[in-house]
């Protein structure tokens, strides 16, 4: 029997990298395909939190019923380009199905198993990789409110949210103290978090994992995959330059734009570009001790990097390749002078997609159609969170040792029906 050695990873987002890492530190010959362009996915331009309390599956009757309060229309982050409602409205249809009760409690269940040790799960792969474990810091977070009616409600929902393994308590009045300086009005109530952690700088963090690849053999090709066919006990990807990379086993990690590649084959992939904005400033007031900080009550995120401060929010439904929306990035620039942060300078301002399926959980496993296939995809707000634990369940499976049965809920062939 011929022995699956050389593996192709088509994505070099974090996801893709992470994988890729992993199957060639256990022993694969394997090719890394990555566009080129850093700026384009997910992982450029995250908030670089890891997000173990984020267990509460965003498909509920919850989500509905806050929807419309959180349109962009009305000053919040949510948004639906009309304009490509052919993309998201049947994606809709299934997100309403997910958002059932039993579908939510299910979902809930696969996310406990997945969320259960990312920090773990990184710990573990820097070690691989011998980058610096301060990459990912277990430095935990903050959520704060502006009001006390806003902290009381959120406090509430928090009480009987599901986080996992990660653990929070109310703020002290001196840890609130801490805003003081940094920001006009001092945060009516928050919470702290253990369990989570913080990034020190997402594009170092991909760039020590692309280093580690390379030095232990792997290749890494610079164009993008536009078709997959399966080949005799392989497959082929065809490039856009039109190379063609044979291999034993291929597996799509590109994000956003994985349903287009295996469309072709036969897979029902309801899959969106959720894009997210971010906005950075290399000059800024934040200090070293003030932790990652959620406005919940404003739908933004702050986070300090070695780089610079960065501010993002919006959940943008739509063509992940359309035009960035400019009023997002303005959005996320009012929310700053109104909380009166400290920046200055001309800020970086990304937009990139967040590969959300239907039901808000990835996408993990092997194609039962075509075998050579495996794909790891669709991780929504969580890529950066679930990139190291994803990259060992793949090695589980191109090792053929066995699986957590849990696994099977992540099959693609789940929207077949």
């Amino acid at each position: 029997m011929k022995v699956a050695r050389r593996w192709t990873v088509v994505g070099g987002g974090l996801v893709g990298t992470a994988v890729a890492l992993r199957l060639q530190a256990a022993g694969f010959e394997v090719v890394l395909i990555d566009r080129g362009d850093p700026r384009r996915g997910a992982s450029f331009g995250n908030i670089g939190h890891i997000a173990a309390e984020q267990c509460e599956p965003m498909p509920s009757p919850a989500a509905l019923q806050s929807a419309v309060g959180r349109l962009f229309a009305f000053g919040g982050p949510l948004d639906f380009r009309v304009q490509d409602i052919g993309l998201w409205a049947p994606w809709a249809l299934r997100f309403l199905a997910a958002s059932r009760p039993a579908a939510n409690t299910a979902g809930a269940a696969v996310l406990a198993h997945l969320l259960n040790d990312p920090l773990g799960a990184w710990s573990r792969l820097l070690e691989l990789a011998q980058a610096p474990a301060d990459l990912v810091r277990p430095v935990g977070h903050a959520v704060v409110w502006s009001t006390p009616e806003a902290a009381r409600r959120g406090l509430e929902a928090w009480r009987g949210a599901r986080t996992g393994s990660a653990r929070f308590r109310p703020m002290e009045t001196e840890e609130l103290a801490a805003y003081d300086g940094v920001l006009k009005a001092r945060p009516a109530g928050g919470i702290s978090f253990t369990g989570t952690g913080q990034v020190s700088e997402p594009q170092a963090l991909r760039d020590a994992l692309l280093a580690a690849l390379t030095e232990r053999g792997g290749t890494v090709v610079s164009n993008e995959a536009v078709a997959i066919r399966p080949a005799a006990d392989g497959a082929e990807i065809r490039l856009a330059d039109g190379g063609v990379v044979d291999s034993d086993r291929v597996v799509v990690a590109a994000g956003a734009w994985s349903a287009s590649l295996l469309a072709p084959l036969g897979v029902r992939a309801p899959l969106v570009g959720e894009r997210g904005y971010s906005i950075q400033f290399a000059q800024h007031d934040w200090p070293l001790d003030l932790p990652l900080t959620v406005f919940e009550d404003r739908s933004i995120v702050i986070a300090r990097f070695s780089s610079g401060l960065r501010a993002s929010s919006h959940v943008e439904f739509g063509n992940p390749s359309a035009p960035p929306d400019a009023r997002k990035w303005r959005h996320i620039e009012h929310h700053l002078n109104a909380l009166g942060v400290g920046v200055s300078g001309v800020p970086d301002r990304w937009c990139g997609p967040r590969p959300t399926l239907a039901d808000y959980l990835p996408a993990i496993g092997r194609l039962k159609s075509a075998p050579a296939v495996y794909y790891a995809f669709g991780h929504q707000h969580l890529g950066l969170t679930l990139a190291a634990t994803t990259s060992e369940l793949m090695e589980t499976l191109a090792l053929g040792e066995v699986a957590p049965a849990w696994l099977d809920a992540l099959a693609i062939e789940r929207f077949n029906g």
